[in-house]
């Protein structure tokens, strides 16, 4: 009977199966596992979602691949499998001590053409190899991401939808140029590039800056690499660094504390189009915050982390609004794996001065609320455009 399934499998016929019911004293990393037919880049497959923790992994396999999977999988780790094919419905039990009992029925599921990946489809696909990947280690040479490199791998890609989303705001008739600060090892840089670049074919200049010199010569030692000319990386500092040239777009992913607002004010002073800013590390207000209604919240220190940070940033909007921004606060999924996951998106806006004007009484009235001075401000009026 286990061989009529192996059959349907074969025959494209199964439409879904569920592993399940761990044995217990098993060691493994999965507690469940699901199996659905996909297309990927018009080849048929089976996709094996396996359910580890709150993470969920992928992993595409032709029927041959799926059977051997099966049998070193069904009986030895899990208890029961659950298949539901065209033709019929079976469920593989396994006894404490491992007798297999097979159960066929007739099916209730129907037949439909697999789509693409449905869990999602990437501006940076799976199964294509993508150089600056392969190069850094996130996917192999035919283009299978490694397991391991899987959260890269998908933050990449959502990057690149909010950077996707922020382009009808750029005029891309001329070279767009992107200052990215505090690139670090430049992941998201790399994917920046490619994605502007090799997908989308656009003329694009990009300098990635950090401060630290064995980052930089890295980063230029792989884009000499992959052959991406129009990206640089520089040796300085967000404060001190100048710009001649017209800056379409800045970047400031996971810069510390007050850096952030250096970012966001060197973007000011420009008119940068678009401004991307994940900060870290929002200490500055910490001490200096003060509301009476809200000292419960206040009390606590790690709830308190959590409410400075949401001011914090909730000021640093305002003031970008207040300068002709539009803004936008968004979940992020973050690179080092920590809670700061809030990213500024600002797009220069054709607002009026009213519009302007209101939203510099909001900061002002939200900044007296909470009894701050925050960078943002200082570093606004050091520019000369004062609030």
């Amino acid at each position: 009977m286990k061989q009529d399934l192996y059959k349907s499998i074969k025959n494209k016929e199964l439409i879904l199966g569920v592993v399940s019911n761990l044995k217990k004293g098993i060691e493994s990393a999965a507690h469940k596992i699901e199996i659905r037919p996909v297309t990927v880049q018009d080849e048929f497959k089976y996709q094996v979602t396996s359910y580890v923790d709150s993470k969920v992994f992928h992993d595409n396999m032709d029927a041959n691949a799926l059977i051997s999977y099966l049998e070193n999988l069904l009986g030895i780790f899990f208890r029961q499998g659950v298949f539901f094919t065209s033709s019929a419905d079976y469920q593989i039990l396994y006894s404490k001590k491992m007798k297999e009992k097979i159960l066929k029925k007739p099916p209730s599921k129907f037949l439909t053409q697999p789509t693409h990946n449905r869990v999602k489809r990437y501006l940076i696909p799976e199964g294509e190899p993508c150089d600056f990947m392969v190069y850094l280690g996130v996917m192999d040479a035919s283009g299978k991401v490694f397991k391991k490199r899987y959260d890269k791998f998908r933050q990449l890609n959502k990057y690149l939808e909010f950077v996707s989303d922020s382009l009808k705001a750029l005029d891309l008739s001329h070279k767009i140029r992107i200052v990215d600060f505090g690139c670090g090892k430049a992941y998201l840089t790399f994917a920046l590039y490619y994605y502007l670049v090799t997908t989308l074919k656009l003329d694009v200049e990009i300098v990635g800056l950090d401060l630290k010199a064995d980052v930089i010569e890295f980063c230029n030692e792989t884009a000499n690499a992959l052959n991406y000319k129009g990206l640089i990386f520089k040796k300085g500092d967000i404060r001190t660094y100048n710009q001649s040239e017209r800056v379409d777009m800045v970047v400031s992913l996971h810069a510390c504390d007050t850096a952030t607002d250096a970012a966001l004010v060197k973007a000011v002073e420009w008119g940068a189009g678009v401004i991307f800013a994940v900060p870290c590390c929002q200490h500055e207000l910490f001490k200096q915050i003060d509301h009476p209604a809200m000292m419960p919240l206040l009390k606590h220190g790690v709830v308190k982390d959590k409410l400075v940070t949401l001011v914090t940033d909730t000021l640093r909007a305002t003031a970008l609004e207040s300068r002709g921004y539009e803004v936008q606060l968004l979940e992020f999924i973050d690179l080092a794996h920590t809670p700061k996951n809030i990213l500024i998106r600002a797009y220069k806006s054709q607002g009026t001065d009213a519009t302007q004007e209101k939203a510099l009484e909001t900061y002002k009235a939200f900044k007296r609320e909470w009894h701050v001075e925050p960078a943002i401000e200082a570093l606004i009026e050091k520019s000369n455009n004062k609030l």
